[in-house]
């Protein structure tokens, strides 16, 4: 018995000692992978980062005939277009995680969060058709033009009606980033210790001041986290945006121009970059966007590991 014993011990440890070899293995694989991503991206973008330094990302001309490249455009349009997807989303995808976590029945809130989950599975191209099809002829014929007639003095509402440009753009960045945000939403509200509600219901609050001051205060670092998470999103979002924002590298205060971001550019132009100089601004626009989608994905997950943190910090 004490042989068994002594030989089971054994082989544990061997097991043991092999399976944390395998998964540092494969962590240290996912980091070098990263990481040569990175060099390659930064080598390959070396030419046009020598060729124009940090004027590539303050000046708009886009001239692959006289090779000159500015970026200034395309961070425009990415920003602008998920700035008003974030303007959007964020109302809704909040008040219907409140609603799914707080309100609703107890019947009704699985078969909902199931069916949001499934609206952030469509692929992205299918966001897109349905987007040049419906989305930007019913802008063009009807919101378009009322916008124009009663909100026409403000710069962001002037110009002719194309039915693309960026009001699209945001609109169907909205529509796909309204899933996330609520998921995340829901999840980081249900992590709220029951002992909150029950503490502000027996102080004598409402059912709403209940949530407002002991629910949403409590998990607003989270909920900016899912905000954030629906930025990254956004940011990064490619076929859906390519095929509604009208694909012009240009600066307009206009919602109705058509307008650029960078990964609509990386995809649009990429197979036909004929330079070497133009292949590597190409390059330089998808490290510009890998290195802001990074950072931003790391912020809403510290904002979301924080709640957590301190939900288990409650419990114990």
């Amino acid at each position: 018995m004490r042989r068994l014993a002594h030989s089971t011990r054994v082989t544990g440890g061997w097991g043991d000692h092999l399976f944390r070899l395998l998964i540092r293995a494969a962590a240290l694989i996912l980091l070098v992978i990263v990481l040569g991503l990175v060099i390659v991206m930064i080598r390959a973008a070396f030419p046009s980062i020598r060729a124009f330094g940090w004027s590539f990302l303050f000046t708009s001309r886009w001239d692959p005939v006289a090779e000159k490249f500015g970026a200034l455009p395309l961070i425009y349009g990415t920003i602008v277009s998920s700035v008003l997807a974030l303007l959007i989303a964020v109302p809704l995808g909040i008040g219907a995680a409140v609603y799914l976590s707080e309100v609703a029945p107890p019947w009704i809130s699985p078969p909902i969060s199931f069916l949001i989950e499934l609206l952030a599975a469509v692929p992205s191209v299918v966001y897109g058709l349905w987007g040049i099809f419906i989305l930007a002829p019913w802008l063009r014929t009807q919101v378009q033009p009322a916008l124009g007639a009663t909100l026409g003095f403000l710069p962001l509402f002037q110009g002719p009606p194309y039915g693309v440009g960026m009001l699209a753009a945001g609109l169907i960045l909205a529509i796909m980033v309204v899933p996330f945000i609520i998921a995340v939403s829901r999840e980081v509200l249900l992590a709220v210790p029951n002992a909150q509600r029950e503490a502000a219901l027996a102080l004598g609050a409402t059912r709403w001041e209940t949530t407002r001051l002991a629910v949403l205060r409590y998990a607003r670092s989270g909920l900016m986290g899912a905000v954030l998470l629906g930025l990254g999103r956004s940011l990064g979002e490619t076929m859906a945006v390519t095929m509604v924002i009208g694909n012009r590298p240009e600066i307009s205060a206009s919602l109705f121009a058509p307008g650029y971001t960078m990964a609509s550019m990386i995809a649009n132009e990429f197979a036909e970059a004929t330079s070497d100089l133009y292949l590597s601004a190409l390059i330089e626009v998808g490290l510009l966007l890998f290195v802001v989608t990074v950072i931003v994905n790391a912020l809403a997950r510290l904002l979301v590991w924080s709640v957590g943190g301190a939900v288990k910090a409650v419990r114990e």
